[in-house]
């Protein structure tokens, strides 16, 4: 029998599962409906558990930017969005054009990716963004819940972004492609 394997980041070698291996799974049982999962590159990733201060700080983010979005641009909230046979992510928000549905949606085509780091964040700033800019994602932030800090990448390649920039949570943290800007430190507790 031929399985597909896959290299852990422990060096051990691990079945790899496509996001239709998962989906089975689920279908049967083996993994709850409700388990917070992410596949990437065939290893299912368990993700943390969200804590207040993560949630409180996604939808008063997902509020500001709504309300200050482009008429073009849609945000989805936590989508499920699958980037291959292999690799499925949930970001805490992603910004994309309206023009194009999120079925469709590959990673030049999103204009923004969000992460909100509490517990996550030495994840979502190395392994995590190398993810991204091999998928093309233009601008992909990552936000410290604690400190409010935004962690900007940009200029995605196959040695991950060429430009990152760190904003303070008392400035102005600004996405090029999506239009909109935030200072997170003045958002609300949601």
């Amino acid at each position: 029998m031929n399985m597909r394997t896959v290299l852990s980041a422990d060096g051990r070698l691990r079945r790899a599962f496509t996001v239709a291996d998962v989906e089975r799974m689920v279908e049967v049982g083996l993994i709850g409906p409700d388990e917070r999962l992410e596949i990437v590159a065939g290893e299912i990733l368990p993700m943390s558990p969200k804590g207040a201060r993560h949630e409180a700080l996604r939808v008063a983010l997902l509020e500001h930017l709504f309300d200050r979005r482009p008429l073009d641009l849609r945000i989805a909230s936590e989508p499920g969005w699958r980037l291959g046979e292999a690799l499925y992510l949930e970001p805490d928000l992603l910004l994309y054009p309206s023009a194009i549905p999120l079925d469709r949606l590959r990673g030049p085509d999103a204009l923004l990716v969000i992460e909100i780091a509490d517990t996550t964040l030495g994840f979502d700033l190395d392994p995590k963004a190398a993810v991204y800019a091999d998928q093309g994602v233009p601008e992909y932030w990552v936000i410290d819940a604690a400190t409010r800090a935004t962690h900007i990448h940009r200029q995605p390649g196959a040695e991950g972004y060429g430009e990152a920039e760190v904003v303070g949570g008392e400035a102005e943290a600004r996405a090029a492609g999506a239009g909109v800007s935030v200072m997170m430190g003045a958002l609300g507790e949601g």
